[in-house]
């Protein structure tokens, strides 16, 4: 019975995110790993694994809706591959070494980082600093190093990786539809690799709840990935009857008070 609840409860997380993803059109860790900090305090989780288990499980359920989205954006070629197979390398190890440096920092100073990251990401938002548009990409190396930051940062704070990787892309020129679907592909290696790096990392630590495998927590993956989808495209249908000022500011300032809320 207790197990029951706690996948109601994590349903619905998994809607909220979903209706929120769909309304706002930023999904990942950015709404998913507050709820489930706060969902894991509820349930008596250790402080100081609480955001490393919540990072892993957000990356986790990524791994699922970021293949959905990718393999959507394929079929409709907007995947720039050439520019997906140069960033590739950097994502990939990025992502382990944004993994292996969160699980050497203190539960605390993760999420003094990431609330340090919302909050840029909101301020970014509410002032409406869009992505600049570039015409020429760099070289292999230059497309390596960003890959490398990309899968680091976004590994580090369990998110899919389209806040950086979409501005970067339209700095290369891509078009805003390319730079999305792109940068949709360059967020399933970043979440599989993070994924498992991060069962690695928790794997046997002793303040691991029931029906965690490392610092991945399955029943909340499950509820988040079963109730997000279909929730999202109701956010969606949302969004298209609210003002996009208002979708934008609203989005800012819940940000604002979730970084906020890290950092104090």
């Amino acid at each position: 019975m207790t197990f029951l609840f706690t996948l109601l409860g994590f349903l619905g997380l998994g809607a909220a995110a979903g209706i929120m993803a769909g309304l706002f059109g930023i999904g990942g860790g950015l709404i998913i790993v507050p709820a489930l900090v706060f969902a894991f305090g509820v349930q008596g989780v250790d402080a100081a694994i609480a955001m490393h288990l919540a990072v892993g499980t957000s990356l986790a359920t990524i791994v699922v809706t970021g293949a959905s989205s990718a393999w959507a954006h394929y079929q409709r070629g907007s995947v720039r591959r050439e520019w997906f197979l140069l960033l590739f390398p950097g994502l990939v190890l990025g992502a382990v070494i944004g993994v292996f440096v969160a699980g050497a920092l203190s539960g605390g100073l993760l999420g003094t980082l990431f609330g340090i990251f919302v909050v840029l990401v909101a301020l970014r938002m509410a002032l409406g600093l869009g992505p600049k548009v570039g015409r020429a990409a760099p070289g292999r190396l230059g497309m390596g190093v960003a890959g490398g930051v990309i899968g680091s940062v976004s590994a580090l704070f369990g998110i899919g990786g389209g806040t950086l990787s979409v501005p970067w892309l339209s700095r290369c020129g891509a078009s805003m539809t390319q730079a999305v679907g792109t940068s949709a592909a360059c967020g399933l290696p970043i979440a599989l690799c993070g994924t498992l790096t991060f069962i690695v990392v928790g794997w046997g630590h002793p303040a691991l709840p029931t029906g965690a495998t490392g610092f991945v927590m399955w029943p909340a993956f499950l509820g988040i990935v079963l109730a997000s989808v279909p929730f999202a495209r109701l956010g969606v249908r949302l969004a298209h009857v609210l003002s996009a000022r208002v979708l934008r500011l609203s989005f800012a300032a819940l940000l604002l008070i979730v970084g906020l809320r890290f950092l104090f």
